[in-house]
């Protein structure tokens, strides 16, 4: 037990501190940190620099000076990282890669206040055909040459060979921690489990798979223990803040697995193995992606994939936490919840706000829903 909480608490530091590790990382290595906008870029390529990716998800604080450069549909997320670059949180970084799945995307990769220069690239949205992959292959060796001219550094196919291996092994044993973590609500709350996820935003990946792979060792060491409360499966883009994840916590409504974009959808997909060259390999993640409001779906599958999962993971229940003014999430909504209704799944949605401080609403909503169930 000991060993586990204070592995839990190294991951919680890592969350909670990321400029802390950002400076710990340049001390280490005299290489500093790339900003990796939401929602899915190749990392791979900026591992393979040697500088440190680093996730931009905001915060949870006020937001004033955005408000002169977003309008207030905007989600919190784009709010809250506006915010943090006109305050000058983001000038340290050599430089910030841009994905632009979603409208607000576009617009903050144009209205970037920060004086770290932004390095762009687009997702093919029609991603079943071949030319999508090729397309994209195109887009990401370009992001590969403006990686390169920032950091004076040449991305080799063997630098990246092996930071898609570490890559690979990370997203593998997050996916083991994920279903471990639900056979021991007791010792994983819903705000440690997010904590994992989240820290392996702000540190180098092999670190961050040696300190979960120390997890899971310490876990199997104990033998799971009935619960008493009841599981549920999150999706949506975040559940955040913390103060949010702590009532699911107080309730005993235990995250059995996720489908969040800032959790397991991150780890969803390998990089192929194969001949063909790692940068093809790489495009072919973004084909492969599945379930994801910000990747198109003709067949809709999203909704039975969550019912899939509430059945293999023995939950109760679908939590939805829903972004406040996500277009592309509030659109799926409405398909996926009719296929709860026909699959006979209970589900709840919830309004996620990062700038909100106090969650009664939610507290009141969930306990309703809790004594449901």
């Amino acid at each position: 037990m000991q060993k586990i909480d204070t592995v839990l608490k190294q991951f919680r530091d890592i969350a909670a501190n990321p400029r802390k590790m950002m400076e710990d990382y340049q001390a280490e290595t005299g290489k500093g940190a790339i900003g990796i906008m939401p929602l899915y870029s190749p990392e791979e390529l900026v591992h393979a620099t040697g500088y440190l990716p680093m996730g931009l998800w905001g915060a949870n604080r006020p937001v004033t000076k955005a408000r002169a450069y977003l309008p207030a549909f905007a989600c919190s997320i784009m709010q809250q990282v506006m915010e943090l670059e006109c305050e000058g949180a983001y000038d340290d970084l050599a430089a910030v890669v841009f994905s632009v799945p979603c409208d607000t995307l576009k617009c903050m990769s144009q209205k970037w206040k920060g004086k770290s220069p932004v390095l762009v690239f687009t997702h093919p949205q029609n991603r079943g055909l071949e030319s999508a992959n090729r397309f994209l292959e195109q887009e990401y060796l370009i992001l590969k040459e403006k990686l390169e001219k920032v950091t004076g550094v040449q991305i080799t196919n063997a630098a990246l060979e092996n930071s898609i291996r570490i890559y690979n092994e990370n997203r593998a044993v997050m996916r083991e921690f994920s279903q471990l973590a639900a056979q021991y609500p007791q010792l994983i709350s819903a705000v440690d489990r997010h904590a994992v996820f989240k820290s392996r935003m702000f540190v180098e990946k092999s670190r961050h798979t040696a300190m979960v792979r120390s997890l899971i060792d310490a876990l199997k060491a104990i033998e799971p223990q009935p619960w008493d409360g009841r599981k549920i499966i999150l999706t949506g883009i975040l559940a955040e803040p913390d103060g949010l994840l702590e009532i699911f916590d107080q309730l005993k409504l235990a995250v059995a697995a996720d489908d969040l974009a800032q959790e397991s959808r991150q780890i969803r997909v390998d990089v192929p193995e194969g001949n063909e060259a790692p940068l093809y390999r790489l495009a072919r993640v973004w084909q492969n992606m599945y379930g994801c409001s910000l990747a198109v779906d003709t067949k809709k599958r999203r909704g039975p994939m969550l019912v899939d999962m509430v059945h293999k993971n023995g939950a109760d229940a679908v939590v939805v936490a829903m972004m406040k003014f996500c277009d592309p999430e509030e659109w799926d909504y409405p398909i996926y919840r009719r296929q709860f209704e026909e699959a006979d799944i209970l589900h709840l949605m919830i309004e996620v706000d990062q700038e909100a401080t106090a969650f009664e609403q939610a507290r009141t909503r969930l306990q309703s829903f809790a004594e449901i169930l």
